[in-house]
């Protein structure tokens, strides 16, 4: 979000970002790096009043935008939503709560709104199928200067070929299933979470790199000869783009996200057999994986957004 944003100063658009840093917050269990605001109403009014706000776009679902909604509907005012996670999904493996109650508030808080934006196609069409009435169209994109074919992580010590997975390391996006394939050369793993510990106690063959930023990242998914996105439950998988971008094919089960992005055999593979798919992946072509990511750019993303919002 924080790049559309920068897109449209850039346009000479006035935006003010309203997150929780700005209020008394606690991380989301289990999920320590998200923090969720603390009693924001009153203190989020005042924020609003002192901006008065043309147009209104409430990201995600926590404390703070359940306040912005109320607020929103109170005063009457038009409002977009987005909806990024499944989090109904995420909280039924966490938690076991029924994925029907969930998606019902889900449903409930979104329905508010002018409209949701999603991401992809088959997004909208299950979100549709799940009740949802007032989906638009709104992608992604990916930054073309900091992730490129070179330079790349030579993976020294590691045989070839590599299969790399780089996100969040949490049960949600189902590491495990790729992490017991039975493939040749090596399976790394770039980033951290909470599931991390009991990964590597697990599969020790694996080389876990931990968390990796800037630079670093962009040459370790350039470096891999194989992506691997083994989650069956994101919405997009930025990291695909990524991925992409850098030259590197991808390998992924046929759902949602990769579904949407891996449209074309030169770039990827998408099979319910995920061994399948990684071995097929290692024949693709690297140079049309980066042809092919130079179509999802930050520019048309923020334009998109831009259209699709409703004024107060």
């Amino acid at each position: 979000m924080s790049i559309v944003v920068d897109h449209l100063r850039a346009g000479g658009d006035t935006v003010e970002v309203i997150g929780p840093d700005r209020f008394l917050n606690m991380p989301m269990p289990g999920y320590a790096e998200i923090r969720l605001a603390v009693a924001p109403r009153r203190k989020l009014a005042r924020l609003v009043d002192a901006f008065r706000p043309e147009v209104v776009h409430i990201a995600t679902e926590g404390p703070l935008g359940w306040a912005m909604r109320a607020i929103c509907l109170k005063r009457g005012w038009p409002f977009t939503t987005a909806f990024h996670t499944r989090f109904p999904e995420y909280l039924h493996a966490r938690t076991r709560i029924p994925v029907a109650w969930s998606w019902a508030v889900m449903r409930r808080f979104h329905e508010a709104g002018a409209g949701t934006f999603a991401a992809t196609r088959s997004l909208r069409e299950d979100l549709a199928a799940r009740g949802f009435t007032k989906l638009r169209a709104w992608t992604r994109g990916v930054d073309l200067a900091r992730f490129r074919p070179e330079p790349r992580e030579a993976w020294e010590g590691l045989p070839r070929p590599v299969f790399l997975y780089a996100g969040r390391v949490a049960v949600e996006k189902n590491i495990a299933a790729f992490l017991a394939l039975d493939l040749p050369g090596s399976k790394v793993v770039v980033g951290d979470g909470p599931a991390r510990e009991g990964l590597q106690k697990r599969f020790p063959e694996a080389h876990f790199t931990g968390y990796r930023d800037n630079g670093l990242l962009a040459r370790s998914y350039a470096g891999a000869d194989v992506f691997v996105f083994p989650s069956r439950t994101d919405t997009f998988g930025l990291v695909l783009l990524e991925a992409l971008a850098s030259g590197t094919p991808v390998a992924a089960f046929p759902v949602t996200g990769p579904r949407d992005v891996v449209t074309d055999p030169l770039v990827g593979a998408l099979s319910e057999d995920l061994r399948a798919a990684c071995l097929e992946a290692l024949t693709c072509d690297r140079a049309a994986c980066r042809t092919h990511a130079e179509a999802w750019s930050w520019e048309a993303c923020a334009a998109q957004f831009r259209a699709a919002l409703v004024p107060v």
